[in-house]
């Protein structure tokens, strides 16, 4: 099983609007606890995804693989890109 992803990525808010990115994702297999979680730098910083923070929203990877993840952060990179903080819950999809 792969342990890391780093690539192409969309999030499907509950409204089923799309955001693309970059997700950089790992497993968290420390303490007898296994998760994941991670990144995503969307193409364009999104003002509707401030209303998604903490509740779970969708995450799509190439090749039909989704997982289930909750937004736990946000914060500004450059005036026009911010990156989102991630924590997977469910199955791995990478």
């Amino acid at each position: 099983m792969t342990t890391t992803y780093s690539g192409p990525a969309r999030l499907i808010l509950v409204d089923g609007a799309c955001i693309s990115g970059m997700a950089s994702l790992n497993t968290n297999q420390r303490g007898g606890v296994n998760g994941w979680g991670g990144t995503f730098r969307p193409d364009k910083a999104p003002s509707e995804l401030r209303e998604e923070a903490g509740g779970e929203i969708q995450l799509e990877l190439p090749y039909d693989r989704e997982g289930t993840v909750t937004v736990t952060g946000m914060r500004k990179l450059l005036a026009t890109q911010v990156l989102i903080s991630l924590t997977g819950s469910g199955p791995v999809p990478f």
